[in-house]
């Protein structure tokens, strides 16, 4: 805020008028505590005066006193009266730090009522630095203490008009309204007063923003009698603008220019009588202290020599730091791109090498892929044939010598066929040509069927099956149902042929839920033979198995592990490997 304060400078501590003078002064702590009161009052009537200088070295003598007879609960008031002294001086970050020192003092002293009016004058310094919501929070505080002190209607109303003032100034006008008409309650007078006065004027503002102009015009005509009454220059200012605004707002021109032709002549004349305040105040102060700021200047220059000596040192430091890096980096670089360029040469070459490379094998997997297809394709036609009519031979009560050999022939050709039908879904897997199948369908008989289904061999291998699935799971889903049926006949199968008298476990329960997706984990436990770690790694991968020893005795492709790796892939899961051998 660009101006001088006009206003009562408030003092809440009752002081004596007792004029004493300063050679006078003993040691008697009584004595002190008069004269701290009379440079206090001085220094009041020094700012009402507008004699600045003389009211900061009166408070000045005033703590060096209160210092000397250690009265904690006058530094608190003195270093408060300093705080608005620099409020009224502009000088806003001096203001803060002794409203700062005068908090701790008030609080050490319980001294609520000059603890309220220093968070008052803190609201005030953060108005003016347009800092709203700090400004709040102090105005707030205050008021909690104004309201235990008691009797304080007067200093609650003047907080409450600050309060609605920058509620109009940051548009929350129906908060404006109610703390302006609290703020009147609490000071209603007999005559009328300074805060009375803005608050009307301010009320008025938030009831034109609030759409009520009736009640607006009535308040801001109010306002402009009492501010004319009181010679109250800012006030009449502010309410020429309402009133011009209002005029427009009901549609008066005449008026309403008017009322603005009014608000600029007075602001014309306001800002010349301020200015001129202003420069006197800031110049007899600055006179004043002549010679500190002198003292003060020098030092400053000494220090701004030293700094720049300093820095020229530093300079010239880094720059002998600098050329030698820049040097070193140089050199460094050259090194560098003798050496990239090398590399450079050497990665073009490998690269053509790699693609011509990659090219080679991706021609030899497509021949694979297409040989693979072609030979198994023509050879699962004949052994449909040769399964088929091995079945029918059986069904025609063949010669009791002839059963064994045909039912070899059946087994032999089966396992083929078998073997054949793996590796062309390896070979699809493999050309990413295997596609997703989503049907709704029962995933718990699903499950059920598949263990149905290989129970027989389960049985023979004298092996106890068992199902868990989770209770909490619903049964129907919307999934491929023959790739998990694959996957889940291939592990359980792998279980069944490595595992004589045992168990298997089936379990299916739920990791996460996502509205209606669920994520599942599938598991299928045995206590068979078991894996070593050496071979687990590689289980996974086309026609691998556990041992020579392991294939003789149990027989296999290799490729079942496979195919099921290569489906969850596609149905977009993991699949773990837990094993030891033995267990």
């Amino acid at each position: 805020m660009s101006q001088i304060k006009h206003y009562i400078f408030a003092l809440l501590l009752v002081v004596s008028y007792t004029m004493m003078a300063q050679n006078s002064i003993s040691e008697d702590p009584e004595t002190v505590s008069n004269s701290i009161k009379h440079y206090i009052s001085q220094a009041q009537n020094d700012v009402n005066t507008g004699n600045y200088f003389s009211a900061q070295k009166n408070l000045e003598k005033a703590l060096d006193d209160a210092v000397k007879i250690d009265d904690k609960r006058s530094i608190g008031l003195i270093h408060s009266n300093i705080g608005k002294l620099f409020y009224l001086l502009e000088d806003y970050d001096k203001a803060l730090l002794s409203l700062t020192k005068a908090v701790e003092f008030q609080r050490t002293t319980n001294d609520y009522a000059n603890n309220a009016e220093t968070y008052k004058t803190f609201g005030n310094v953060y108005m003016s630095k347009r800092d709203y919501n700090q400004a709040l929070e102090y105005y707030t505080s205050s008021k909690s203490l104004f309201e235990q002190v008691g009797n304080s209607d007067e200093y609650i109303a003047e907080i409450l008009y600050y309060e609605g003032k920058i509620f109009n100034e940051t548009g929350k006008y129906k908060q404006a309204k109610q703390s302006l008409e609290q703020c009147l309650v609490l000071g209603v007078t007999d005559q009328p007063n300074e805060i009375d006065t803005k608050a009307t004027i301010q009320l008025s503002i938030a009831q034109l923003n609030l759409g009520n102009k009736e009640e607006a015009l009535k308040l801001a005509s109010e306002g402009l009698k009492e501010a004319k009454q009181l010679k109250l220059g800012n006030a009449t200012q502010e309410v020429y603008l309402a009133l011009s605004e209002i005029y427009e707002r009901v549609g008066d021109q005449q008026l309403s220019n008017k009322y603005l032709k009014q608000y600029i002549k007075l602001s014309d004349s306001l800002f010349e009588v301020k200015k001129l305040l202003f420069t006197k105040a800031k110049s007899q102060y600055l006179l004043a202290n002549k010679d500190a700021i002198q003292q003060q200047n020098l030092a400053d220059l000494e220090e701004e020599q030293q700094a720049e000596n300093s820095l020229n040192q530093l300079t010239t430091i880094l720059s002998i730091a600098l050329i030698t890096i820049l040097s070193l980096l140089t050199l460094s670089l050259y090194k560098n791109n003798n050496i990239r360029l090398k590399t450079n040469n050497m990665l073009h070459k490998k690269n053509s090498e790699l693609i011509v490379a990659k090219e080679k094998a991706e021609l030899a997997s497509k021949t694979k892929a297409n040989f693979l297809s072609t030979v198994t394709h023509e050879l699962r036609t004949p052994l449909y044939a040769v399964t088929g009519i091995t079945n029918m031979l059986l069904d025609e009560n063949p010669k009791p010598e002839q059963v064994q050999h045909l039912k070899s022939l059946k087994f032999s050709g089966e396992y083929l066929l078998t073997f054949i039908n793996d590796i062309l879904q390896i070979n699809k897997i493999e050309a990413n040509k295997v596609d997703l199948d989503p049907e709704v369908f029962n995933l718990k008989k699903k499950i059920e069927n598949v263990i149905s289904a290989l129970n027989n061999s389960a049985v023979d291998n004298s092996i106890k099956m068992h199902f868990d699935f989770d209770k909490n799971l619903p049964e129907v889903y919307n999934a491929d149902q023959l790739k998990i049926s694959q996957i889940l006949i291939n592990l359980i199968g792998n279980s069944i042929k490595f595992t004589k008298d045992g168990d298997i476990w089936i379990r299916v329960y739920k990791i996460d839920q996502k509205d209606k997706t669920y994520t599942l984990r599938f598991e299928v436990e045995d206590n068979g033979i078991g894996i070593s770690k050496e071979k687990q790694e590689n289980m996974f991968e086309s026609f691998s198995q556990g041992s020579i020893q392991i294939n003789r005795k149990y027989g296999g492709t290799g490729l079942g592990l496979s195919i099921v790796k290569g489906l969850i892939d596609i149905l977009k899961g993991k699949i773990y490997l837990k094993s030891e051998l033995g267990k």
